[in-house]
């Protein structure tokens, strides 16, 4: 895929991704790639000074220990949350201001969505798991704080910090032809006015090289509550996250390419740009 114009890059903020289990970042113009720590996941800090992820560590019974860890960019010190009451949390998300986080945890039988000030202290669950009910995947906290949206891959919703439905919207509605699974993400735009939703599409891929459905990046306003498809012709897409109102950041993946590649786009579909080779699960310093 080729980049349809030049843009600039502010030197001072930073993409977070994943390669080979192993949490990297760079400068917002993919260049200055740097290993920061062993994990999955992450999620870089809104002034992108530290960034948030998951540890993964095998047991001598073959399972898998998996915890919330923060590591500071400039020392390199990381914190690891081993007081969650749980070895099996997940998906970090930052707020706005960088005080607290939120992820998944399964201290039982069923996934709680819980939160956590970003030094370690004060956990909490927003919203405990229910027996035989669908876990709520891809949580992510609103702008101002006092929300979060995530995902049941039927059901996108809005809750409450007491974990209280202020919103429902049913994905196949807002995007006809379209679900979610439950790793499919969504971003909140830095105004929060917009949902950025990767969503599978029952469409034919018209690739040989791909097996599943097409992926595709949609923009849904929650005022106006209209959806619109950001590609632009075959572009699969999927993983977006705003870098501002109007570009975002995502994973794509070329005709007869093995590994995914983080490349970033305009809203509008222009402005094509492959920032990062084999690269997975991006995220970006704030505005």
């Amino acid at each position: 895929m080729a980049s349809f114009a030049a843009m600039a890059f502010p030197a001072d903020r930073h993409i977070a991704f994943e390669r080979n289990n192993a949490v990297y970042i760079a400068n917002l113009g993919g260049t200055n790639e740097k290993k920061i720590a062993d994990g999955i996941f992450p999620a870089i800090s809104p002034d992108g000074t530290r960034v948030a992820f998951n540890t993964v560590e095998k047991t001598s019974d073959a399972s898998y220990v998996r915890h919330i860890a923060v590591t500071d960019v400039a020392t390199g010190k990381t914190t690891v949350f081993k007081d969650v009451p749980s070895d099996n949390s997940y998906y970090p998300s930052w707020t706005a201001d960088g005080k607290q986080i939120l992820f998944t945890t399964r201290p039982h039988e069923v996934w709680d969505l819980v939160a956590i000030n970003s030094d370690g202290t004060n956990f909490h669950v927003l919203k405990p798991g229910v027996q035989n009910e669908i876990t709520r995947y891809s949580p992510i906290w609103a702008r101002d704080g006092q929300s979060l949206f995530c995902q049941d891959m039927t059901n996108i919703y809005q809750l409450g910090l007491d974990g209280a439905v202020l919103s429902q919207w049913k994905i196949g509605k807002i995007v006809p032809k379209g679900d979610m699974s439950g790793d499919g993400r969504i971003d909140v735009s830095p105004d929060g006015k917009r949902l950025l939703l990767s969503i599978d599409m029952g469409e034919e891929s018209g690739r040989k090289d791909w097996d599943g459905p097409l992926p595709a990046l949609w923009s849904f306003d929650l005022e106006s509550q209209k959806t619109t498809r950001l590609r632009p012709k075959k572009l699969f897409g999927w993983d977006g996250a705003w870098i501002d109102n109007n570009n975002i950041l995502f994973l794509s993946r070329a005709a007869g390419e093995k590994d995914d590649s983080i490349y970033r786009m305009s809203v509008d579909g222009k402005n094509l740009k492959r920032l990062i080779k084999n690269a997975r699960f991006p995220s970006v310093s704030a505005p």
